[in-house]
């Protein structure tokens, strides 16, 4: 683990890649062990944070394109209201680096004793959503 100088643990951390598979891109991801970050910008820095436990999917893509330089991308589904869709663009090692998000994940839904299916329906016991019960 990398500490920073914002007082925060990375387990990972990398940039997008561009031309040829190299990071001269301003968006920069980091994950922890609770949460997602993805950082945008030179002058103006936009951060968006995803927590862990939200995610409810993923999936890799890997085009040629991609695969040539040895990148992937990763797309995650979260359950979050405003990222409900986070594609992790063009990094090395994706599949290592999905490994990674999915143990998080499950870690963290074991820290809270969440499963998938809690975060499907809305409130336990209460109308289904899209039902006019």
């Amino acid at each position: 683990m990398a500490k920073t100088k914002d007082g925060l643990e990375y387990l990972w951390t990398d940039k997008k890649r561009t031309l040829f598979g190299l990071p001269l891109s301003f968006t920069r991801y980091y994950l922890t062990e609770d949460r997602l970050i993805t950082r945008i910008g030179f002058l103006t820095v936009n951060e968006d944070e995803l927590e862990l436990y939200r995610i409810q999917d993923k999936k890799l893509k890997l085009p040629l394109s991609q695969r040539l330089f040895g990148c992937g991308s990763i797309i995650l589904y979260s359950k979050d209201v405003d990222t409900p869709e986070k594609e992790i663009r063009s990094i090395k090692n994706p599949r290592q680096v999905s490994d990674l998000i999915t143990a998080c994940i499950n870690e963290q839904r074991d820290r809270f004793s969440i499963r998938g299916r809690d975060m499907v329906g809305g409130i336990p016991g209460g109308p289904i959503e899209g039902n006019d019960f």
